[in-house]
């Protein structure tokens, strides 16, 4: 009997480690995944600036009204330019949610490269819910001709 449990200790301590290590395996390219995105995105960036192309928005162009992410792409620019105020102007509400995005990742990524947990944990139901429906009264008052500021303008 005893050696009965010690086998089945056994066995389950092998499913366990190798549970861990395809996980492991997993988060390695999850990270290598992360980083190709980000030099892909600074590429299209400054490719993007020195040809003058970049993707439209689809729903501006569909309906002419601008969603809570028009004017990423080119805060994205303004950032990598040092044009912080411009940023700012081209979409206020991601440029003030982008450093905690940024925390949120980094964390993640630390964590997962020194194999810890992560010191911000994921976010609840109530926070995403609260996020949703900040992004929605956004996206609804930046078309709204009293709330111009909130807009994508060009400062000069």
């Amino acid at each position: 009997m005893q050696l009965q449990i010690k086998a089945q200790r056994k066995q389950l301590h092998k499913r366990i480690f190798k549970f861990f290590f395809v996980i492991q395996r997993f988060m390695r390219k999850k990270i290598i995944f992360i980083i190709i995105i980000v030099v892909g995105l600074v590429c299209y960036l400054l490719l993007g600036d020195y040809f003058h192309f970049y993707l439209f928005c689809p729903i501006k162009k569909i309906t002419g009204l601008y969603c809570p992410g028009c004017g990423v792409t080119r805060m994205l620019l303004s950032i990598l330019k040092g044009e912080f105020y411009q940023a700012f102007r081209y979409n206020p509400l991601i440029f003030i949610c982008l450093p905690l995005f940024l925390l949120y990742y980094l964390d993640y990524t630390y964590s997962t490269i020194k194999k810890k947990k992560p010191r911000i944990h994921t976010l609840e139901p109530g926070i995403w819910y609260f996020l949703i429906t900040v992004f929605i009264i956004y996206g609804v008052l930046r078309n709204i001709p009293l709330f111009d500021i909130l807009k994508p303008t060009i400062i000069k």
